[in-house]
Formats: structure tokens, sequence, C-alpha cells
């Protein structure tokens, strides 16, 4: 254990945030051996009905440019008719060669990320359901309640409803840009990230993927790894409701979704995160069967000494291996 994480552990909190995995242990874990039998069926069918749905693509110009990018609002219906809302950039000069959807961690997002590098590409940020600009009334916008709700339910756990959206963001993208078909690429954070393994193991028409420090990877190791945030609130959940609360998350598995991944991935996972245990983020990592590429970060949801350079250096990173999506 490094200085930093002896420091975070004896000061902050009363758990180890590495929970005693070295580098080479957390490489080693696997996906859950066991899997639900009509997991394919379930999420295909999901899938399938997606791609059967119109977007209705609505764009606002918010006549602002921000570092070189043209800045609109856009919304889009997701599945359940849910109104999605979130933010289109467009390259202020040149031609558009590529896109992204790029997904938010479980804090939600109040702006668009305009640092990063895919200066010919159409970046849709859209806000997934229940949070943000997408919130409801009916759906709390704290990650310890939403990350709860229908989890009673496997048909209806918020999770599903959050991976359309990433569905019907491709759909949306392609509505508007048909010609990007074939050049389209995937970013999500933490919440974004797990989501986004369960939406690629089905999803054809992304042809690169990015997941940095993901969720929901291997949910029985999730629940008994003492962590805080949502994955907190779904342990306590988890105590009073044993039986239904496994038989709904085995389908709502990152780790076992990306056993299905085909396309060329690449991960950022980090040794030491107190909000998202790491055996679960490189269960994610461990289970890609196709071509991957890992970025091993020192921490996850903290802010550490070498952050802002690991951060640059993953950006290079990405730059180059969603190079091949260019058109």
């Amino acid at each position: 254990m490094s200085h930093f994480e002896k420091m975070c552990v004896n000061t902050i909190y009363a758990f180890d945030p590495t929970y005693g995995y070295s580098l080479e242990q957390l490489l080693a874990v696997a996906p859950p051996a066991k899997e639900p039998a009509d997991f394919d069926l379930f999420w295909q069918q999901r899938y399938q009905h997606a791609l059967t749905l119109a977007p209705q693509v609505q764009l606002t110009d918010c006549h602002e440019t921000v570092l070189d990018w043209h800045v609109f609002k856009i919304s889009y219906l997701s599945t359940d008719n849910f109104p999605i809302h979130g933010w289109l950039l467009l390259p202020s000069s040149g031609h558009i060669t590529r896109g992204f959807v790029i997904g938010h961690g479980y804090g939600g997002r109040d702006a668009p990320d305009f640092h990063l590098p895919f200066k010919d590409a159409a970046l849709l940020f859209p806000c997934f359901r229940g949070l943000s600009l997408s919130g409801r009334a009916d759906i709390s916008n704290q990650p310890f309640w939403h990350v709860r709700h229908n989890l009673n339910h496997v048909e209806h756990y918020i999770l599903g409803g959050c991976v359309a959206d990433i569905w019907l963001g491709v759909s949306a993208l392609l509505q508007l840009y048909p010609d990007l078909a074939g050049h389209l690429g995937y970013l999500g954070i933490s919440f974004a990230g797990g989501i986004g393994a369960m939406a690629l193991a089905y999803e054809t028409r992304i042809r690169r993927g990015h997941l940095n420090i993901p969720s929901f990877g291997h949910q029985p190791l999730r629940l008994r790894l003492k962590s805080c945030g949502s994955a907190d609130s779904v342990q306590q959940f988890y105590c009073c409701h044993k039986k239904q609360t496994m038989k709904v998350l085995r389908y709502y598995d990152a780790a076992t979704a990306a056993k299905r991944i085909k396309i060329p991935m690449h991960c950022a996972c980090a040794k030491f995160d107190p909000f998202v245990a790491p055996p679960t983020q490189f269960a994610i990592f461990n289970a890609l069967a196709g071509e991957k590429q890992l970025s091993v970060l020192d921490a996850g949801h903290y802010t550490y000494p070498q952050q802002q350079q690991q951060e640059q250096a993953l950006l290079a990173e990405l730059n180059g291996f969603f190079a091949p999506l260019i058109n």
C-alpha cells in the first residue's frame, strides 16, 4: 500500500478502499460464475425494442461557442416515452467525421465536457432518466434513492431504462447525422461506465468504447465490500430484501455484460476507490474478451496527488484509441 493509500485509510475511511488487493490480484478478479439463463434474451429483447423507436430529436441553438465548440440543447424520447435532455457539441469549424455518446457519473451533469480532444466530432451528452436535466418528480435525483428505484422489479429497475437512454442516444445521433454510421464511440464514467457496459454488450452501432472507473461490476462482490454512496445504499436495501435484490441485480451486472462486448474497449480502473470498489471495476475489464486496453489510476472518486497528470495521460491515450473512428 502506498503512503497516499495508508494516509487515506488511516484518517478518512473506516474501511480500506483498496480492500487489500494488489494490482496482480485485481487483474485476476473474474466475473460472477453464475448468471441468469435468460440474460441474453432479457437484454436482446430490450435492445430490439429500442431500435424500433423514433427518438424524435429536438435541437435548440444556445448561440454560444465555448473552446471552439458550438453548443446546443438537445432532447429525445427514450423507452417508456421518457424525455431525455442534454447537450450536443459541434465543432465551430471543420467537418464532422465521427460521433460520441458520453455518459455522466452519479453526480449528474450540469454542463458538457468541453475539454475532450475530439475536435472533429459531434458530442452528445445525455442526462440519464431521473437525473440532472432529465429529472422527474417521481424519481429521486439523489444517488442514494435513484439507485433503489424499482430495485424490487427486474423489468422496471431504473438501470434498465438508463441503458435504453444510451441506445436511444445513438439513434438520436444517427437521426441527425446518418453519415456517421460506423464511426460512433461511447465514453462513460462511474455510473455511465457500468450502464455503458450493459449497453455495449448488445449495441451494434458503436464501434469503440471507454469505461472509466465503471460501477455495477460483479454484483455479489459489490454487495459484500463496504463502500460509500450508491453502493452503500444498495447494500442497506439488500440487508432487508436479500432474495429479491439479488434476483434483480443478477440481470444488471456490468461484468457479466462485459463478457458479451465484441468491440475494442479502453478502460480506466482505480486501485483505490471508496465509492466503486476496485475489484468490481477490474472484474469488468477482466471480463472483456476482445481487444482491450487498460489505464491504471491511483484512485477513483477521490482527489489524489498525481490526478491531473494521470487524467492528461488518459486523454492522450483516448485520443489515439478513438482515432480509427475518423471517417
